[in-house]
Formats: C-alpha cells, structure tokens, sequence
C-alpha cells in the first residue's frame, strides 16, 4: 500500500511539472512589412494555438526574404518566413550556423521583373545597359546572378540602384531605374493601391518563365531550435499550417484581426493580397499533390545545382541541409483548402 502511495505521488508530482513546463520561447522575423499574406502568424498568435502548443512566440516584421537566413544566423532570432535559396547559398559555406527549412509556403516563385509596359525592356537580355533597382535584402535581387546567367546575360552590364522597399514603385514610375527586381505578391498590390493597373500598364517578367523554376519562402528554425527542441519546431508547424487553412477560408476576419494588429493597413488590398498570393503560389498542383508544406525532391535538387553553380558555390549542400520534412504535420491534415472566386 505504501509503494502504491508513494508510485501515486510521484506521478501527481511529474504531472504536476509538466503543467508547470515553461513555455519555449521562440523569436519569429517575418520577411517584409506586415501584409495580408502574413495573416496566419497573427492568426496563429491571437486564437491561441501557439500557447496550445507551449510555445511563446514574439513576431517581428523582416526586412527581406533573404535577410531572414542572416537574421537567424545571427543568433537574434530562432525562426522565421524567408527564402529557401538563400539557405541554399549560406549552406554551402557555413552549415553548421545556418537555418534550415522546415515548411515551403511559396511552392511557386513569385521572383520578377517589373518594368512598364512601354519600357525597351522585353526580356531578360534587354538588362543590358540599363538601370535596375531593387532593395539589397529582397531574394529577387540576390537570385538576379542565377537569372543572368540562366539567359546569357553579363551580370555587370546592369546598372544596380539599391533602393528603399517602400520606394522600388515610385521610382519606376518615375523613370529613376528601368526595372525593378520584385515580389509579385507585394508589387502587384502596391500598384493596385496607386490605382493602377499591374495587368495593362506594366510587364513582368517571371523568373520561373525565364528558366529559374526555384522554391521560394517557406518556415525555417535555426539549427539549435530544430535540435534541443524538436517537439516545440512541430508545434510551430501544427499552428501555422491550421492557421493558414483558417485565414484563406475566413479572409475577413482574418484581415480584421491584422488591422487590429497595424490599423494603417488597407483591409481591401491586403484581403485581395492573402487571396492572390493564396491562389497563385502556394494553392498549386503540387501542392495538392504532395499537401502544403512539402516539396518535391528532385526539383529542390534541381534548384540547389542551379544555385551552386550559378554563385559558384565551395560546395554543393546536400538537400538534407536545406530542407527537412521531419517536423511536418501528417499530410492528411495540409490539404490544401479550396476558396472561392
């Protein structure tokens, strides 16, 4: 009896701790400025699926897709929603310190040029001799050397102009450079909200349509959170991917929810936002395939040879150093949900 009593407290005792486990606290970086297609983090945050999860999680605005991967190597943050060829690059040189991707969102890439539609610039060839700006963290800008070289362009025959990321549309539109290097997903809204039309105005010309079919923004951790904390890394992964399920089958709430967040934003471009970058880059047939956050093997094989020998890489990372599926939630629950028109 008195081993029963003893076996009956000791488990009371570990329950107890458990409840009392600290939360792990996890620094997350966005990769731009709040926008509608950030609305599964604050989605995940506000109903409470992070703390579900026992996680703490602190959410900051980035400065650009491929500043993520520098953001988490510098220890600052834990995680983070950035490029997943630019871990492809720090991978070859620094393994050990860099991220490693856990999540693809963007299945498609949504890398491109833009320039207006009356502009000499038609392809990638007509780069040469003119100006081109673009912001010095966007991954559209850092991938510009695979694009050149992928269509027989001399990469120094363009005039770069490093510029602001709230100011890379003025100065097209200004004629201060020729070209920009973009996110279709952020630029085509910021000309919708100038009122103009991205469609008839202005040509882009799509890296995925110019030879570089590469993956792109996807959730990475920093290898130390991926190794002490496993089970928190698949918390972190159970939360978004319901999240995103969630935010594109209720967009208005979902966009409520980040204007409360940052009331400056406009509810109807960052709604038409979370739809079309929803439709076009990650609700695709391999997605569907494969469910959401997964990749295919042999097309990140693929990008990561394109990659090594476009940068001239040291040393070509194997794709289990770029990409881990070990903490995806089971598949059946990454369907990707149908939304309307």
């Amino acid at each position: 009896m008195k081993r029963l009593l003893v076996a009956v407290l000791g488990a009371l005792l570990l329950a107890g701790g458990a409840a009392r486990a600290e939360p792990v606290k996890i620094r997350f970086t966005l990769d731009w400025k709040l926008q509608g297609l950030h609305a599964w983090y604050y989605w995940a945050q506000e109903k409470g699926y992070f703390k579900a999860e026992n996680l703490d999680v602190t959410i900051d605005q980035g400065e650009g897709s491929a500043a993520t991967v520098t953001r988490i190597m510098s220890g600052v943050y834990d995680a983070g929603f950035g490029d997943i060829n630019a871990v492809i690059q720090n991978a070859a040189v620094r393994p050990a310190e860099t991220p490693v991707m856990v999540y693809m969102i963007y299945s498609k890439a949504p890398f491109a040029l833009l320039t207006k539609a009356d502009s000499p610039v038609k392809s990638v060839k007509d780069l040469a001799g003119t100006k081109l700006g673009a912001p010095a963290g966007g991954a559209a800008f850092k991938l510009l050397p695979l694009l050149a070289k992928a269509n027989g362009l001399e990469y120094g025959s363009i005039a770069i102009t490093q510029v602001a990321p709230n100011l890379q549309e003025q100065m097209l539109l200004q004629g201060q450079v020729n070209s920009i290097a973009v996110f279709s997903a952020t630029s085509y809204m910021n000309l919708v909200a100038l009122k103009l039309d991205p469609d008839k105005d202005f040509r882009w010309i799509f890296y995925s349509d110019a030879g570089i079919d590469l993956y792109s923004n996807g959730i990475m951790v920093s290898r130390k959170l991926a190794n002490d904390s496993p089970e928190a890394v698949k918390g972190l992964l159970r939360a978004i991917n319901r999240s995103i399920r969630e935010t594109v089958e209720n967009p208005d709430a979902a966009i409520a929810l980040l204007a409360a967040k940052e009331p400056l934003i406009n509810k109807d471009i960052e709604k038409r936002r979370l739809i079309y970058v929803y439709k076009s880059l990650i609700d695709t047939p391999e997605a569907r395939q494969l469910g959401l956050g997964d990749i295919s093997d042999a097309r990140l094989d693929t990008a990561i040879n394109l990659i090594s020998e476009a940068f001239e890489l040291p040393k070509k990372p194997a794709p289990a150093q770029v990409f881990d599926r070990a903490f995806l939630p089971p598949k059946a629950d990454r369907v990707p949900p149908q939304v309307g028109p």
